[in-house]
């Protein structure tokens, strides 16, 4: 398994990995700049092409099995409390998912982890979740911080056994677009020997 970060070739394969991993979030958001016969990885491929916003290939990694992509990581350093945005602005049922990051200012952040279906249970999961340790003491962050549906046993098994624990929770907003119900769980982990910035 090969890891590297990626490209802005990579959009199309971002866009569909965030539909494997947001729950229909992706999907909800992207609809709204939908074009008629667009299809919705499009969209996101678009998105992921971003130079400003945080869901951008600039914060990506790759997994790679041979030539393939097998899975990525989103992951960067969410901003300190000073700079936090006002909950106002954005959508009630994504309000919860801001709250909790608004929890762990300074983080670094995992905003998704998502494997295509024929890689799963090959430790591309986990592996990535090394990666990010790694990006996380470069960016002199001293905590990593990920979110969860309760729901989704499995990636917070993942996380748990990887030495994550609970600090938070908030209640799901009900959304035609959520697959989820339930609680999403704030889950954090100090990042091995790193120092912070002075």
């Amino acid at each position: 398994m090969e890891m590297r970060k990626a490209e802005k070739s990579d959009c199309r394969a971002i866009a569909e990995l965030a539909l494997i991993a947001g729950e229909g979030i992706p999907a909800c958001c992207w609809e709204q700049s939908r074009q008629a016969g667009q299809e919705i990885e499009d969209v996101g491929a678009q998105n992921a092409a971003s130079e400003t916003e945080n869901f951008s290939y600039r914060n990506v990694h790759l997994a790679l099995v041979g030539n393939a992509i097998a899975g990525m990581l989103l992951a960067y350093r969410l901003p300190d409390a000073e700079h936090a945005e006002n909950l106002e602005g954005f959508p009630e049922f994504i309000r919860p998912f801001v709250e909790l990051e608004q929890c762990v200012p300074g983080s670094f952040y995992i905003n998704m982890l998502a494997t295509y279906p024929d890689y799963r249970n090959q430790a591309v999961g986990s592996t990535l979740m090394t990666v990010a340790e790694k990006l996380a003491a470069e960016a002199a962050c001293t905590l990593l911080s990920v979110e969860v549906f309760e729901q989704n046993a499995g990636a917070a098994r993942l996380y748990r056994r990887l030495g994550y624990l609970p600090v938070e929770k908030r209640a799901v907003v009900p959304h035609p677009c959520l697959h989820c119900e339930g609680d999403i769980l704030l889950l954090t982990k100090n990042v091995p020997g790193a120092r912070p910035a002075r």
